[in-house]
């Protein structure tokens, strides 16, 4: 970011983290960064991520890399890969993050939407994995966080469908790759608090208020869990007892609120 002399490179390695700038991508960006990594900001927005990557590195003295690219596109993705397999540059960390949410039902959504928010979620995620593997393999050493939801694990439409996929690879790629030094973790967090709802035009009161987490312990026990070789984190103890819930209960008990569109504003 700034025209000095460039930084040795951290000793506790570089992290990248996809959806960087709002929400839980962001709260990971500042959780490790405080932890003394640098950081590879990667989202859309150049100009939001410059400014992420200014804050960040004023705040922990870390050096932040800007990357921008739309991970639902080719040559966004293309971008990112070449980032992770650059054997000057280690990445150390990753973080698949970057993910949307769709308000309708899945036969209401056009075909593009729902192969978009596809591709995000799962194909992009695996595009990326397997790029960082190739590096971390070689250096027995790394981490691969994936953001999937407490969606997993109930009947929730394409989102639900998306993050089982998410953390069923998640599962089996820890078990594969523990062993030879990677460590991979699905958090699966329940609702949060972050823009995620707000951009899909979502009314948030559908949950009620016990069910809202904030981003700061989802991300802290999300690095706990993946730090200590978990495949699968869970963020706080409602969200363990609700998805242990969903393996006894039927299926039209445990699939929680219906989305709705939030209310305009009277004029």
């Amino acid at each position: 970011m700034n025209a000095a002399a460039p930084q040795p490179p951290s000793p506790a390695g570089t992290a990248l983290v996809t959806g960087a700038t709002a929400g839980l991508g962001a709260e990971f960006a500042r959780q490790l960064a405080g932890q003394g990594h640098d950081v590879v900001l990667v989202a859309r927005d150049e100009a939001r991520l410059r400014a992420c990557a200014a804050e960040l590195e004023n705040r922990y003295g870390i050096h932040a890399e800007p990357l921008a690219a739309d991970l639902a596109d080719d040559a966004g993705v293309a971008v990112v890969v070449e980032r992770l397999k650059d054997p000057a540059r280690p990445v150390e960390v990753l973080v698949n993050n970057a993910g949307i949410g769709l308000l309708h039902e899945f036969a209401d959504n056009p075909v593009a939407e729902e192969k978009r928010h596809l591709k995000l979620h799962v194909e992009t995620a695996l595009e990326l994995t397997h790029a960082a593997l190739q590096g971390m393999l070689a250096r027995e050493s790394g981490r691969i966080i994936n953001v999937a939801s407490v969606a997993a694990f109930l009947p929730r439409g394409t989102y639900s469908a998306a993050k089982a996929w998410l953390l069923s690879f998640s599962r089996w790629a820890n078990l594969a790759y523990a062993a030879r030094g990677v460590k991979v973790t699905a958090v699966c967090p329940g609702f949060t608090h972050t823009e995620f709802h707000d951009r899909m035009g979502m009314d948030k009161t559908v949950a009620p208020r016990w069910m809202w987490l904030q981003s700061g312990q989802v991300v802290r026990e999300g690095l706990a869990d993946n730090a200590k070789g978990k495949a699968v984190s869970i963020p706080s103890r409602r969200y363990k007892l609700l998805t242990a819930a969903t393996r006894v209960l039927p299926a039209r008990l445990v699939a929680g609120p219906p989305r709705r569109p939030k209310q305009a504003a009277a004029g």
